[in-house]
């Protein structure tokens, strides 16, 4: 295994759908502009409720990609 070394962002997806497809929504958008993304860490879930029913997830997650020499 080579060595590695990391950068790490903070995103924040959501979705009228579920906390996953949130989580799939960040890193498919931060896929267009970051390369070698390579691990993500779910760091908060919420979401918006309205008349007693959840009309967004919000999940805000750390994405690592390797650094290009």
């Amino acid at each position: 295994m080579d060595d590695h070394v990391y950068k790490q962002v903070r995103l924040t997806g959501s979705s009228t759908e579920s906390s996953d497809d949130a989580v799939r929504r960040a890193i498919a958008r931060a896929a267009k502009t970051l390369h070698q993304l390579r691990w993500f860490k779910v760091v908060e879930t919420r979401g918006h409720i309205e008349n007693g029913q959840v009309q967004h997830w919000q999940v805000t997650i750390e994405v690592g990609f390797t650094l290009e020499d």
